[in-house]
């Protein structure tokens, strides 16, 4: 039986332009195979009540409708990618109930096992989602130095316009995963990453973080905040979600 992931990881933000900030954070996240039952430790459960897990409605579709990996397949094969034979989905768990992540990564393997496609969930707290497909043509192997760009068409942050081009290069290996984006716009954008080590999840991995990091996603909500209180206090230009365009489409696809 399969094995979820841990992934004990740290993201970095570094604004760019004429009002810089930076930050690093440890944050924790899952590597799971949506489509395959997992073995899980006690204090971890799928579609079930527990101190940790992952549920299926929180990803693929709208944020607590969504209907996970047949969402996923459903979508590739209306743009006519090919099916991948694995998925896997990097995620925040769920802690106490609760889970926001501004990020998910639906990963699409080959027969090979290789890396070929990656779908980058994005969530914004006022609970919009959109979707970048990311592929190179002929939906060629992608390997950690390619770089595959997406136009940005979701409000995300606030303090940063909605023009702009995502620049993703991703590395997916046994041990370890990483996720890189480029944020760029006239006089500003910011760098984003996300590096971590792969682990079984296990009772004392679970303890272990939510000791280090207690409260999972309410913490990272608590960080977005406190982040743009710095930005407000550094007159950055406050741009109300109320004011931006939800995207037209749930699903955008790469940048030619």
């Amino acid at each position: 039986m399969p094995e979820i992931d841990f992934v004990p990881a740290h993201t970095f933000h570094g604004r760019k332009g004429a009002i810089e900030n930076a930050f690093r954070y440890s944050v924790d996240y899952i590597l799971l195979d949506p489509e395959q039952a997992a073995e899980t430790p006690g204090l971890f459960s799928v579609d079930k009540p527990n101190l940790t897990g992952w549920r299926t409605r929180d990803h693929g579709g709208e944020p607590g409708v969504g209907r996970g990996a047949p969402w996923l397949r459903d979508s590739l094969r209306a743009m006519q990618i090919p099916q991948p034979a694995q998925v896997l989905l990097l995620t925040q768990p769920r802690v106490l109930g609760h889970v926001f992540n501004p990020v998910s990564f639906w990963f699409c393997l080959n027969d090979a096992g290789v890396l070929f496609a990656v779908v980058a969930e994005v969530t914004n707290t006022h609970g919009t989602r959109h979707s970048y497909v990311c592929h190179k043509p002929g939906f060629d192997v992608i390997a950690p130095s390619d770089r595959i760009c997406a136009t940005k068409v979701m409000h995300v942050s606030p303090f940063q316009k909605i023009e702009g081009t995502y620049t993703f290069r991703f590395d997916l290996r046994p041990d370890r995963v990483g996720v890189w984006i480029d944020y760029g716009r006239d006089g500003g954008g910011l760098i984003a990453t996300l590096t971590g080590i792969r682990q079984p999840l296990t009772n004392g991995a679970i303890l272990r973080s939510l000791l280090r990091r207690p409260f999972g996603a309410r913490r990272a909500v608590a960080l977005i905040h406190w982040q743009a209180l710095k930005l407000w206090v550094k007159k950055a230009t406050f741009r109300p979600f109320r004011t931006a365009p939800v995207p037209s489409h749930p699903v955008s696809r790469p940048r030619e």
